[in-house]
């Protein structure tokens, strides 16, 4: 059922990544101007990471017809069980958190919905990053008929998941530099900007940090910056060298985060994580392996990536943190474990997810368990 009322109205809320999960929604690999017309180190880690995910909740993998059979013999594991549902599904690309619905709860009823936010590829006609979204367009509602979901049709308003970080108390966090950016809903007021989101996520406080990573090409996606790891607590990506263009971000960040408190009052621990000491760079040969259509954002060799060990994705048992061959990344894996003690915190080699444009949180989206 498509549904024009509101969630918070209707009682429904989203949770914290953190919360208990039924599942999580990927989408295979396979657009070679993203993941290059040899995918084969992409797909290694697509499989990894849903691997370690499927040890402790379902996995909804989508493909396309021509991919469905590549998929089906790479996921061909042990390990998934029974929790691997793969289905086909036409995509254009595999940014899940982006694509797929946000997910909303009314735990008294036990009741999960979705909700189809509009996209428009990063940034439509103005900065977007390909020319044609239509099947990324239909991708929240067929996962949502896959569980069962009803939808609430929010395609007036354009959101990716990765722009939003909630701590399923009534706080969210977000960048200005996304939300506000002219790509995305240019007619609206940063107020009228907050009022959808407490309307649809129900939400009571919205913090907005100034900006992402450098160079993220979703202009500053919240999910590569900074994230709740438990109620009134976050991690920030942060580094001490003044020089990086990284630095004035961070610290920009840290004073809001410092000077404001969520929506019970609590003042905001902050813990600091490192990123990558060294950038992670687009080689030669990353781009003489890159395939672009007509109208898709290129990269350029030298070009540096917007790489943090904040873009990983919290299991019901596990942590997914990104790795990057550098120096901080054993650091990444302390940190966050030391604010997840009750799970198991996995490095995941993401180098080639990186290349691709985004990361571990990037590419799934959670589904919420409904108690």
């Amino acid at each position: 059922m498509i549904l024009k009322s509101y969630p918070a109205e209707d009682g429904f809320s989203m949770p914290a990544e953190y919360e208990k999960h039924k599942g999580c929604f990927m989408i295979w690999p396979w657009r070679p101007g993203s993941w290059g017309k040899d995918a084969t180190d992409a797909k290694k880690a697509f499989v990894q990471i849903a691997s370690v995910i499927a040890r402790s909740e379902d996995l909804y993998m989508a493909a396309t017809e021509k991919t469905y059979d590549e998929a089906l013999k790479m996921l061909n594991s042990s390990v998934f069980h029974d929790r691997l549902h793969l289905f086909i599904a036409d995509n254009d690309d595999a940014w899940a958190r982006d694509t797929g619905a946000t997910f909303v709860v009314d735990r008294s009823k036990k009741t999960i919905r979705g909700i189809d936010w509009q996209f428009n590829a990063w940034g439509g006609s103005f900065d977007g990053l390909y020319a044609d979204w239509d099947a990324d367009q239909c991708i929240a509602r067929i996962i949502s008929d896959k569980i069962n979901a009803d939808v609430y049709d929010a395609t007036d308003f354009v959101l990716e998941g990765g722009s939003i970080h909630t701590d399923g108390e009534g706080t969210l966090i977000t960048t200005e530099e996304c939300l506000l950016s002219k790509g995305r809903n240019p007619s609206l007021s940063k107020e009228q900007i907050e009022e959808k989101l407490k309307k649809y996520l129900d939400v009571h406080k919205v913090i907005w940090i100034p900006e992402g990573i450098y160079n993220d090409e979703t202009n500053g996606h919240i999910d590569n910056m900074c994230c709740f790891c438990s109620p009134g607590e976050v991690l920030l990506a942060w580094t001490d060298d003044q020089n990086d263009p990284q630095y004035d971000r961070s610290q920009r960040a840290y004073e809001v985060l410092s000077n404001t408190t969520d929506a019970q009052g609590r003042n905001i621990k902050i813990h600091k994580l490192l990123i990558p000491q060294k950038p992670v760079c687009i080689t030669k040969d990353d781009l003489d392996n890159y395939v672009f259509e007509e109208g898709e954002d290129e990269r350029e060799c030298g070009e540096r990536l917007a790489a943090s060990y904040v873009n990983f994705y919290i299991a019901n048992e596990h942590v997914l943190v990104p790795q990057f061959h550098d120096i901080n990344d054993e650091n990444a894996l302390k940190v966050i474990q030391g604010c997840f003690p009750t799970r198991k915190v996995v490095g995941i080699d993401a180098l080639a997810v990186l290349k691709g444009g985004g990361n571990i949180h990037c590419i799934t989206q959670q589904i919420p368990f409904t108690y």
